[in-house]
C-alpha cells in the first residue's frame, strides 16, 4: 500500500472549507483511490501550519500514478493551484 499525503498552505482570502469539500469529491470520482481523508488545520493550532491536507491510500505506485493523471484530480489541481501559496507532499509504502 502507498500513503500519499499532500498539504497546502492557502492564500488568506481562500475558503478552506470550500477547498475541503472539493477535495472530498475525489473519493467518489476516482475508482483506484482506496482511502481519502481531507482535513483542515484546527483553528486553535499554530497559524504557520498548513491549512489543508489530503491523506490518500493506494494499493500501489501504479494506482497513485493513475490518480495523478485522472481528469478529476487534474481539475482539482488546477483549482487548488489558484488558491495555494505552498504545497508539501510525501509518499511512502506501508
Amino acid at each position: 500500500m502507498i500513503k500519499h499525503i499532500v498539504m497546502f498552505q492557502l492564500k488568506p482570502e481562500a475558503d478552506v472549507k470550500e477547498a475541503q469539500a472539493k477535495a472530498k469529491t475525489l473519493k467518489e470520482s476516482v475508482p483506484f483511490l482506496d482511502g481519502l481523508e481531507v482535513v483542515c488545520n484546527a483553528p486553535f493550532a499554530d497559524g504557520s501550519n498548513y491549512d489543508l491536507a489530503l491523506i490518500c491510500d493506494f494499493k500501489d505506485m501504479e494506482a497513485l500514478e493513475a490518480y495523478q493523471t485522472h481528469p478529476e484530480h487534474v481539475a482539482f489541481g488546477a483549482y487548488i493551484g489558484q488558491i495555494r501559496v505552498a504545497r508539501a507532499c510525501i509518499d511512502y509504502e506501508y
